[in-house]
């Protein structure tokens, strides 16, 4: 015979079990990992109809989604000398996700291109997400001869 507790420990079990996965469900956005990263890389620089095209590929390692991000470059000619600053918007960075953009330079001379310096995030926006984060977790690379980094 079935005891007339049954189904209300049942239901109990079945109460406790869901309320202790609650804190997961509300949990906003997850805190980047220790190490985490924002990996950029120039992959080409072409002439183009405007001046210079520079391709890029990104990948959002942090963690946490970007719902912005822009970054103040500086280029440098073949000298070594600054020819001009500029801001790059990389628009939003998914989690997790690559994503190739490319910034067309008016009056930039690709062959005469030397170096990009990332001089500073000018934005760096997303949920759970501090202001630092994106020059902080910054890993940079080049498949070009253009010297590229921070």
């Amino acid at each position: 015979m079935k005891s007339p507790t049954t189904p209300l420990r049942l239901l109990t079990s079945a109460l406790a079990m869901s309320l202790g996965l609650a804190p997961a469900w509300a949990q906003s956005a997850p805190a980047p990992a220790q190490g985490a990263a924002l990996s950029l890389e120039l992959n080409a620089a072409q002439p183009s109809e405007k001046g210079c095209r520079l391709t890029f590929v990104v990948n959002n390692a942090l963690g946490t989604d970007l719902s912005k991000a822009a970054f103040e470059i500086a280029l440098f000619n073949e000298a070594g000398v600054v020819d001009r600053l500029t801001v790059l918007d990389f628009k939003d960075l998914p989690a997790g996700k690559t994503k190739v953009t490319r910034f067309d330079l008016a009056g930039a001379d690709c062959g005469k291109l030397s170096r990009v310096l990332i001089n500073s995030a000018t934005e760096c926006a997303g949920t759970g997400v501090e202001p630092a984060a994106c020059m902080r977790g910054l890993k940079t690379s080049t498949r070009t001869s253009i010297a590229f980094g921070v």
